[in-house]
């Protein structure tokens, strides 16, 4: 059963940077994607980004498109999200979720695990 964790929210000023981390535990992420969503209240659970297995295919949602960066470390079974120039329409509760059972990363119910989020507050 894989565990995934999730470390780095946090409060920063419009403008700002904050790095993500997702750490699994419990097995190796198999082959697949792993993305984040973020999601605030009342609104449904949004794509962000997503990454394969050998980095290769990344795929962003155009709202942060050229300030966010995936990223990812097999070796330490660790997702990375560097998201640069934050906006207070970032804040949201961020999750990693993976690996995906197929290529259709931007669909929710890829995936059959999921961290417990990390809160992001943007500041205007």
């Amino acid at each position: 059963q894989v565990q995934l964790v999730e470390s780095g929210g946090g409060l920063v000023q419009a403008g700002g940077s904050l790095r993500l981390s997702c750490a699994a535990s419990g097995g190796t992420l198999s082959s697949g994607f792993m993305a984040w969503f973020r999601q605030t209240p009342g609104k449904e659970r949004e794509f962000v980004a997503a990454i394969s297995w050998t980095g290769n295919s990344i795929g962003y949602a155009e709202s942060v498109k050229g300030r966010f960066t995936i990223s990812r470390d097999n070796a330490k079974n660790t997702v990375y999200l560097q998201m640069n120039s934050l906006k207070p329409e970032d804040t949201a509760d961020y999750y990693c979720a993976g690996p995906s059972r197929s290529g259709r990363y931007l669909n929710k119910g890829e995936y059959d695990y999921w961290g417990q989020g990390t809160q992001v507050t943007v500041s205007s």
